[in-house]
């Protein structure tokens, strides 16, 4: 019996850690809303009932990007794209907010051992390796040379760091972290460019 109850319970344990394993790679595979499809003041309510009235779309994925996973709505799905940020609750029902003209949105999980594909970023269902670490970025203008960004960031809560950056350039971007670095290619210079970096793998 006690043989049993010991084979049943590690199998339980590869089970669990199997679940957690699925939940971490599909993160971001939350099928994010094409467009909005709101009439303009039903996309208006919609924004004042999620809580962002009067806000734009800068200050929307800023006060996401802080929340603590525990607190990230599951009745919410924020999907960043280049030109837009797109909400949905739970009722299907869709708003977008503009991005802003100049700045282009890209969030990166840069990571040791374990990743997750995405191109566009969830605010509210990705998850990254790396939660709350500082890391050092670096960002240069592969066109001109010059460095556009050089500092300390603190990862969020979910393992990503938000960077605003240029709009119309390629880029490349260096995270440091712990001794590791990794070497990630950015653009924003096209509408479908990806707004989710998963790809930085910290050697």
């Amino acid at each position: 019996m006690t043989k049993h109850i010991t084979r049943r319970t590690a199998l339980s344990g590869i089970i669990a850690a199997a679940a957690a394993t699925i939940l971490f790679v599909a993160g971001c595979s939350a099928q994010a809303p094409e467009s909005a499809s709101s009439t303009p003041a039903g996309a208006q309510n919609l924004i004042a009932e999620l809580g962002f009235s009067g806000k734009n779309a800068k200050d929307i994925i800023t006060e996401l990007d802080r929340l603590p996973l525990a607190e990230r709505s599951t009745e919410l799905m924020a999907s960043i794209r280049p030109d837009f940020l797109v909400l949905k609750d739970a009722a299907n029902r869709e708003a977008s907010v503009p991005m802003p003209e100049d700045e282009f949105y890209v969030s990166v999980a840069p990571y040791v051992s374990q990743t997750h594909g995405c191109h566009f970023h969830s605010l509210t269902t990705c998850v990254g390796e790396l939660a709350n670490q500082s890391v050092d970025v670096e960002v240069t203008n592969d066109a001109t040379g010059e460095v556009i960004m050089k500092k300390a960031v603190q990862t969020y809560d979910n393992g990503f760091m938000g960077l605003w950056l240029p709009r119309g350039i390629a880029a490349t971007l260096v995270v440091t972290h712990d001794g590791l670095t990794a070497t990630q290619q950015l653009s924003t210079k096209a509408d479908d460019d990806a707004t989710c970096v998963t790809t930085a793998q910290l050697s």
